[in-house]
């Protein structure tokens, strides 16, 4: 790969990604298969005068063995030390940056209800720290073609081939070629304006249909408001939480979600690729999961099992089906990708942010708005060709938003 690319590449990241400040500590988390590029990005944190930098290193292989031969005890334990290195990151506010290229099979053979146990003992313990750094500190997540990632989208290639055409793919939908920051600048600008449209209708309630057997109803509260693109920390700091990114995106009530809706991308999830599923929605709750592989099946119901919010409504987002992600015509099989080629819902935690002035109301006044709360966060894609939105706003009005998968507004 072009060695100029990938410094503009990882220049971008630190730079649009992270926005990492003069003065700011700066935690990596990556793969040791991706050393090479990780060292790219350390240097260029270093360029932007971070004062420190730490790499928390990771392999797929070696977590992997950890769930085969450690006890669910030993897993769940989290020992003082750990807990001290959360408090530390809450307390310092680091800009956090994840080069994502791990085997979206990486975990596949790893028995499900272990995985299950270990995130409900940790999950609520570890949601207590990120609580104290929500919308305080900096944070982007990338992608870095792995080799059994690459083989995994490119089956029919070469290893070498498959990671040129992983590479190509990112780098495009990143928008890495030509003049990156100023690609980014005139990006983020245009989901910016398409926010504010959807921010002027206030939408009530977003009616979802397509063939493929959705029919699907979600509820806004008035004070919700659409993000996309850029996001503020609560000092002011500007940054990419999402590369690529190409959504409008807001949280629900919680209680509205009905009807059912389906997935048309394979999704990664607890270390297995699952697809051809749906689920249908009772009052805001998933109250059935459809799914054609009674396996698949039974790993969605084990994650919308780890708590309350798991099986509720965090996140609705609006993305065109003639995104450039869906336009590279490459499947990822990762959800920073593929939740980019068209529209997809989330189940689990909300966006405190896509709240309005949400900065200046207690945590009581947001309690009241009912945004879900879980320790999970897990986005499935539902756009499709023919998919139609139509919005129904505080006012009155019913506004188709979205026609034959793409915006009609």
């Amino acid at each position: 790969m072009n060695k100029t690319l990938l410094k503009n590449y990882a220049k971008l990241v630190v730079r649009k990604g992270a926005n990492v400040q003069k003065g700011q500590v700066v935690v990596i988390n990556s793969s040791v298969e991706i050393a090479y590029f990780t060292e790219l990005v350390v240097k260029e944190c270093y360029k932007a005068k971070a004062k420190m930098v730490r790499v928390e290193w990771s392999d797929s292989e070696i977590s992997k063995m950890a769930y085969q031969y450690q006890s669910v005890a030993t897993l769940s334990d989290i020992p003082d030390w750990y807990k001290a290195k959360l408090q530390y990151a809450a307390d310092v506010l680091p800009a956090m940056i994840h080069l994502v290229s791990d085997d979206p099979d990486a975990m596949s053979g790893v028995d499900q209800e272990k995985m299950t146990k270990v995130r409900m003992a940790t999950g609520p313990v570890i949601m207590k720290y990120r609580e104290q750094m929500d919308n305080k500190y900096q944070w982007t997540i990338v992608g870095i073609p792995g080799e059994k990632w690459a083989k995994k989208v490119f089956p029919n290639e070469t290893k070498s081939n498959a990671m040129k055409k992983l590479w190509d793919a990112i780098l495009h939908t990143t928008r890495v070629y030509g003049d990156p920051e100023k690609n980014w600048d005139e990006h983020n600008k245009d989901i910016r304006e398409k926010c504010n449209k959807l921010n002027d209708l206030v939408i009530k309630e977003l009616h979802y249909e397509s063939a493929n057997g959705t029919n699907f109803t979600v509820g806004l509260d008035q004070t919700a408001m659409f993000a996309g693109g850029t996001e503020t920390t609560l000092g002011g700091v500007v940054y990419n939480p999402n590369m690529p990114t190409e959504e409008c995106f807001t949280s629900p009530n919680k209680h509205t979600a009905n009807g059912v809706v389906y997935s048309t991308k394979p999704l990664s999830v607890m270390g297995k690729v699952v697809e051809n599923f749906a689920f249908r929605f009772e009052n805001g709750k998933i109250v059935e999961v459809l799914a054609k592989n009674p396996e698949h099946k039974a790993v969605l119901e084990k994650l919308i099992s780890l708590d309350e919010g798991a099986r509720m409504l965090g996140e609705v987002a609006l993305v065109p089906f003639n995104s450039p992600v869906n336009e590279t015509g490459v499947l990822f099989f990762n959800t920073l990708y593929d939740e980019n080629a068209c529209c997809h819902l989330a189940i689990g935690r909300a966006f405190n942010e896509c709240i309005r002035d949400f900065q200046n109301k207690s945590e009581e006044e947001i309690e009241k708005i009912d945004l879900n709360k879980s320790m999970i966060h897990v986005d499935f894609m539902i756009g499709s060709a023919d998919l139609k939105i139509t919005a129904k706003t505080y006012s009155g009005e019913t506004v188709v938003i979205f026609n034959n998968g793409t915006w009609a507004i």
